[in-house]
């Protein structure tokens, strides 16, 4: 029987995030296998989700002795350099989106194409990400990414009156789209269509948000509280731009049974070839969106369709899959 992996990751904090979110993930399938995983960070303790790996706390990512892996991840461009300092060809880099995309990060783009350009081989969650890290390396492999269990489920309780339209992420990023979710349903409410809308983000609302239009909004939320207000909607509106690496909340009400409206950005329309699972509307367009939002609501058998769809295409997600893949890359390197 092969020897357990040893795989450190290194984490740049640990602040409620789905990227963090998604790491853990990856950690806690591998330790399932019988691996060793450290997550070494330079964050505060966990607190909204549990987590089965190793924690270590460091102020800096060179305190920590590598020796003893077999691999260390880099998780964000942050902890690329540092991860090719102190293990050199032991070294991956765990790509969820491109950050030198994100207009938060423009002032530093040409630090995070250094650390891209670091001679660290590639995994990836999304295929859509294949191409743009081909930019930088030959050494790309998708690994896929996980929905926690916990939101798959075979049934969906009746619908609420009126239904409830889920719209997740920061307004203070602008990849998320959420001015344009915000007019999707204006839109649709115009054209006589009754919503609650439920909002739900990592962080407090910004002043420019028309809080007037929403029913409930919550902020912060552990991952247990996630998946409640999740299974509580009905319908899940993503309006994420193209530099979206790969869109979890959207992922995770597919496994849910809640019918979805997405836009049509490279990471959406990269989970299925059919882009049968949800609608689709063009990004940074909310009467696009709002038409699409508007079919939605206005047919039932359409959201009953896109049910039963969303779960066969959410079966991907589950964590043995993307452990196989893990376990695969690393045997072949070791």
């Amino acid at each position: 029987m092969p020897e357990p992996l040893r795989v450190a990751c290194l984490l740049e904090d640990t602040a409620l995030s789905g990227g963090i979110r998604v790491q853990l993930a990856q950690a806690d399938a591998l330790v399932a296998r019988g691996h060793r995983v450290r997550l070494v960070t330079k964050g505060l303790p966990l607190t909204w989700r549990t987590s089965r790996g190793e924690w270590i706390y460091v102020s800096d990512f060179h305190e920590y002795d590598a020796s003893e892996d077999d691999f260390v991840v880099g998780t964000f461009w942050l902890t690329v350099g540092p991860a090719w300092d102190i293990a050199r060809e032991r070294a991956v880099h765990l790509c969820q989106g491109y950050e030198g995309a994100f207009t938060a990060y423009q002032p530093m783009r040409s630090e995070i194409e250094a650390a891209y350009r670091l001679p660290l081989p590639k995994l990836v969650v999304s295929k859509a990400l294949i191409p743009i890290c081909q930019q930088f390396t030959d050494d790309v492999t998708y690994i896929g990414q996980i929905v926690d269990e916990e939101f798959y489920r075979s049934r969906t309780p009746r619908e609420n009156e009126p239904l409830r339209v889920l719209l997740s992420g920061q307004s203070q990023a602008d990849m998320k789209g959420i001015d344009e979710g915000y007019g999707a349903v204006a839109h649709a409410r115009w054209f006589h269509q009754k919503v609650d809308l439920v909002r739900v983000s990592p962080w407090t609302p910004s002043r420019e948000e028309p809080l007037d239009s929403v029913q409930e909004f919550h902020v912060a939320l552990n991952s247990r509280e996630m998946t409640r207000l999740m299974h509580s909607c009905d319908v899940l509106i993503a309006p994420n731009h193209r530099e979206e690496g790969f869109g979890l909340p959207a992922a995770e009400a597919l496994a849910s049974g809640i019918p979805t409206v997405l836009t049509s950005i490279p990471s959406f329309l990269a989970w299925d070839e059919s882009r049968d699972y949800a609608l689709f509307a063009p990004e940074e367009n909310a009467v696009e969106f709002g038409e699409k939002l508007i079919e939605l609501l206005s047919d039932a058998d359409l959201r009953q369709r896109l049910r039963v769809r969303g779960r066969e295409v959410a079966e991907q997600w589950h964590a043995e899959h993307v452990a196989d893949r893990l376990e695969k890359f690393f045997r072949e390197r070791k």
